[in-house]
């Protein structure tokens, strides 16, 4: 019997039990959602409050040891209770004794005192979702759950939830599915199927999960999939590509196909970004399966999923599937929106078929009663259009369309548009026009941004208007508009361009003062003219400062400073920078070495030269026709033509690389000033062979070869062979037929060469 003196502690909780939350524990808002602790039962008002919270006083405050054994089994089992305490209540005292060990005696003590199984599955799932929150909680949950197995207690469904979800987040994949199967098959619900599929999913172990699905969706099935299965299923299947790996696309397409007759559908967000993933990843044909089949079975699609498709169509250049999709959203009501005209018409214009951009502007306007659509275009459309027909070089139609943009469809132009257009006149060379275009943008209220700035800069730069672009650069300046770094890499390149190296100096000066930094690029750009110009002090200046500003050279720029040491014989400079280099990192390219075999050739060394190129295979580096080529017009220049025969013959069979009409021309011009002409001739036979075009060079040094020996008759075919070619004389070639052919009477023949007829006799005896 409970004492007068006890029972008047209970008082004192009811004054408090505002404070208290029964359902959840004291911490429960800080845990993750995943590992949220609360029960899917529903709450109930009860008359135990009193009980309860004296029932927690107990054993909170006291040792096991001192528990009051008989109050406490008087207050949790009496029979004279007028509302008996159930497994639910016992779940709420558990959860607020706030350690695992008080919870834990608790345990051994109910034991102890009752059978129920109810009531001790309920007070170890409070006892789980208090490890949870202690430090090791894996290792606790491990211990707890072989605790519970050893007593033979039933998890409960929410036990079951926190501990598959937990295991399987720290990577403890089997004890999730041995936490599953130890479940009563009635308590293996869908909820509980869910979280477990998701487990797997994120763990890679997609097909144990697809069978778990496929019990799931068997006819009959007690617990079949929700909304939330298909959610898991389709972001795990559909919207990872890591994930996607494990499934080959006949079985996405049946796996979408499966559920979809079962009236589960990837929902908008999902299958649109399903269809990126897999064009991303080079899977056009199963992004458009899937989404066939969506739109097949009746599932919900929306412009999204269809605009994803035609980005990833318009990226490989598929335009007829492209048209295909379009027509069919039109077919299945699928409304298209801007965006959907704005990605076929950017797709179009980036590859070039402006026309064809045209028609389906044409059409989104057109009208639905006209077999069209309804749709307005705004400024982006306008902008990508006008772009596109500047690039292919139709200005003035651009410059239409941006008059129509403001007539008929009260779209006004901004800056993007006039930035297109000034961009279009600059880059054909009319840069009147582009700066009328310049003065109406300013008529009109439409501010010039530094693209205007740069493309009008870089237009007079590309025709030699720099001085004209420098004070067009000052105006602006004045005007509040500065330059960037891309209006200075462009003035300081078109001075290197034109030697003018000491005002790209002062440029570059001048944008430090501007406060605008350099990037790689200026630096590079400015580098690369110093070496040119020869200035390899000033060029190395640029390189300290390059390196404070905390940039490195790149495997460019060293071959650029390596080749311009090589050009001004410093060859300690170039291996000083070549030792730089590979210390950085980078190992030498085939313009390295070719620089270092071209200084080598050049300077007579040819054996420096042939160990360089043995080098440089032992590298993993193949000799291009630009090796080769260095080495045979170094032989060729020391008169050593039957060793360059032999580099020839090399070059085809052991890098199998081709001779080009260079290599050709230089073994035929040096083979002609030995007077080996009948060689010559057999390497113009194997040039045609080989498919190589001879050119106007070609047949200049042959015709030297031959009016050296006097071969007319050859003369006369190769004439014929080089108006066949349509390969035009120049005036090398008419020098040396004049110097020869009158002297030995066959002016007409020069004659009739020159106009473009034949000249050999056979062909003249024929046409007699």
């Amino acid at each position: 019997m409970v004492s007068a003196k006890k029972l008047s502690i209970a008082s004192h909780y009811i004054r408090l039990r505002r404070l208290l939350k029964p359902l959840s524990p004291p911490n429960q808002a800080s845990l993750p959602l995943a590992f949220s602790t609360q029960t899917h039962e529903p709450t109930k008002k009860t008359d135990n409050s009193p009980v309860i919270t004296q029932a927690v006083e107990i054993l909170q405050n006291n040792d096991e040891g001192e528990w009051n054994q008989s109050i406490l089994h008087q207050l949790l089992f009496s029979s004279t209770a007028a509302c008996p305490l159930n497994s639910r209540h016992l779940l709420q005292i558990t959860r607020q004794l706030g350690t695992t060990n008080r919870a834990l005696n608790f345990l051994h003590w109910l034991r102890a005192n009752s059978a129920d199984s109810p009531i001790l599955s309920s007070t170890f799932q409070a006892i789980f979702e208090l490890a949870i929150k202690e430090l090791d909680s894996r290792s606790k949950l491990l211990d707890l759950l072989r605790t519970s197995r050893e007593y033979d207690i039933p998890l409960t469904i929410n036990s079951a939830i926190l501990l598959v979800r937990l295991f399987g987040r720290t990577k403890m994949v089997e004890e999730s599915i041995s936490v599953f199967n130890e479940l009563d098959p009635s308590h293996k619900n869908t909820h509980v199927r869910n979280v477990l599929i998701d487990v797997l999913c994120e763990s890679g172990r997609h097909e144990h999960a697809l069978q778990i699905l496929d019990e799931m969706v068997l006819p009959n099935s007690q617990f079949p999939p929700n909304k939330s299965t298909v959610d898991i299923i389709f972001s795990a299947f559909l919207s990872k590509e890591n994930r996607v790996a494990s499934m080959n696309g006949k079985e996405i397409v049946d796996l979408v196909s499966e559920l979809g007759e079962r009236g589960f559908f990837p929902n908008s967000v999902q299958l649109s970004r399903s269809i990126t993933d897999f064009c991303k990843n080079r899977k056009r044909d199963l992004a458009w399966d899937v989404l066939h089949v969506v739109m097949k079975l009746g599932g919900p699609v929306e412009a999204a999923p269809c605009n994803a498709l035609l980005s990833g169509l318009g990226r490989h250049r598929d335009f007829d599937r492209m048209n295909i999709l379009l027509s069919e959203m039109k077919e299945n009501g699928i409304d298209p929106n801007l965006i959907t005209f704005g990605i076929l018409i950017n797709h179009l214009c980036k590859f070039h078929r402006v026309e064809e951009a045209l028609q389906v502007f044409e059409k989104m306007s057109l009208g639905k009663e006209n077999n069209g659509f309804s749709m307005k275009p705004d400024v982006v459309i306008y902008n990508t259009l006008i772009d596109g027909l500047c690039k292919v070089g139709k200005k003035e139609e651009g410059l239409a369309l941006m008059e129509q943009m403001e007539s008929h469809h009260n779209c006004t132009p901004n800056v993007v548009t006039y930035n297109c257009l000034i961009d279009g006149f600059c880059k054909s060379g009319e840069i009147e026009a582009s700066f009328k275009l310049f003065d109406k943008m300013k008529k009109e209220g439409v501010t010039p941004n530094v693209v205007t700035l740069n493309t009008l800069v870089d237009g007079m730069c590309r025709h030699r208007r720099i001085n004209q672009a420098m004070q067009f650069l000052y105006e602006m300046q004045e005007g509040g508009l500065k330059g960037n770094i891309v209006t200075y890499t462009t003035l300081i390149n078109a001075f290197c361009n034109a030697n003018n190296i000491n005002k790209a100096l002062d440029l570059f000066d001048e944008m430090l003062k501007a406060e605008c930094m350099p990037d790689p690029i200026v630096y590079y750009t400015l580098i690369s003219g110093l070496c040119l110009a020869g200035r390899l002090d000033d060029a190395g200046s640029v390189v300290s400062k390059m390196k404070s500003a905390g940039f490195s050279l790149d495997l460019v720029c060293y071959n650029v400073l390596i080749d311009g040491f090589c050009k001004r014989n410093k060859l300690d400079k170039a291996y000083q920078m070549l030792k730089e280099m590979e210390e950085a990192g980078m190992k030498p390219d085939t313009v390295t070495y070719n620089t270092l075999i071209s200084y080598f050739s050049k300077m007579g060394d040819l054996i420096t030269a042939r160990r360089l190129m043995k080098k440089m295979r032992i590298d993993g580096l193949v000799p291009t026709v630009v090796t080769y080529g260095i080495l045979v017009h170094a032989y060729c220049s020391s008169e050593n033509i039957d060793e360059a025969m032999k580099i020839v013959k090399e070059m085809s069979s052991a890098s199998r690389v081709l001779p080009n009409t260079v290599i050709y021309n230089m073994l035929i011009d040096c083979l002609c000033k030995n007077q080996r002409v009948e060689l010559a001739l057999s390497l113009m036979d194997e040039m045609e062979v080989k498919g190589v075009k001879p050119n106007t060079n070609t047949f200049n040094g042959m015709f030297k070869g031959l009016k050296d020996k006097n071969m007319l008759e050859k003369a006369f075919e190769l004439m014929d062979k080089m108006t066949a070619k349509a390969c035009k004389a120049d005036y090398i070639t008419v020098e040396i037929l004049t110097e020869w052919l009158p002297v030995v009477g066959q002016t007409e023949r020069l004659r009739r060469f020159l106009q473009g007829y034949v000249v050999s006799v056979s062909t003249t005896k024929n046409q007699t």
